[in-house]
């Protein structure tokens, strides 16, 4: 854990060099516990990092590290209560514009980027971009695709698309270069919830394959 002040009235606690599952319990849990804090004005956790933003007439640089650190000796064997979330998704072609392309561009069929995509377990690495957007890894390297050149204008709430080696859902309706692959009626942006999204950093996410009318008795849009 290093400590690096970013201006006199914040700083960045950096966890590791590199993204990790480790890591990202790391920065959950301590986001959780520094937003107790006193002073505490903003947190911006990312994939081995946390930007702490603080109140300077309220507490210090020197306060709030002795404060963390102490978290860090009371709390070095934690335990986090991390979530496994099934995700249901229709991949077809009505739906998923990129998926033929993904096939080309690996030859293989679109029946095997659908099975590569729903094989492995995924972990919420980060959120960011917007309110629920969770940036989840890593795809197989078989189904692993770089962004849009041209970024599309509309992606579609519920979108499930890949970027280099990572996959995500768009939580609502905006632009997007990610390749898109299928739709899900899994809801990631949520405005009753304190967090707004029901995932969070750590939790890990499954998906599951399903066909349309399920899609739509689920509360699916096309």
């Amino acid at each position: 854990m290093q400590f690096k002040i970013a201006s006199v009235d914040a700083f960045i606690i950096n966890f590791s060099k590199e993204i990790s599952l480790e890591t990202s319990h790391k920065v959950k849990f301590y986001f959780e516990e520094v937003k107790q804090l006193k002073g505490i004005v903003d947190l911006v956790p990312s994939y081995t990092t946390l930007l702490i933003t603080f109140d300077i007439f309220e507490t210090s640089f020197d306060d709030l590290k002795a404060a963390i650190l102490k978290i860090v000796y009371e709390n070095s064997s934690a335990i986090l209560n991390n979530k496994r979330i099934i995700v249901p998704v229709f991949y077809d072609l009505e739906v998923g514009y990129d998926l033929e392309r993904i096939a080309n561009y690996h030859n293989i069929s679109i029946k095997e980027v659908i099975s590569y995509h729903t094989s492995l377990e995924y972990n919420v690495f980060a959120i960011g971009f917007a309110p629920g957007f969770a940036y989840l890894g890593e795809v197989s390297e078989n189904i692993a695709m770089a962004r849009l050149s041209s970024p599309r204008k509309l992606v579609p709430k519920g979108s499930v698309a890949i970027a280099d080696k990572q996959t995500a859902i768009y939580p609502e309706d905006s632009p997007g270069g990610w390749n898109i692959i299928g739709r899900t009626p899994f809801k990631m942006f949520d405005k009753k919830l304190e967090s707004l999204s029901p995932v969070s950093m750590g939790d890990t996410i499954i998906f599951k394959s399903v066909g349309k009318q399920e899609f739509l008795d689920l509360g699916g849009v096309i």
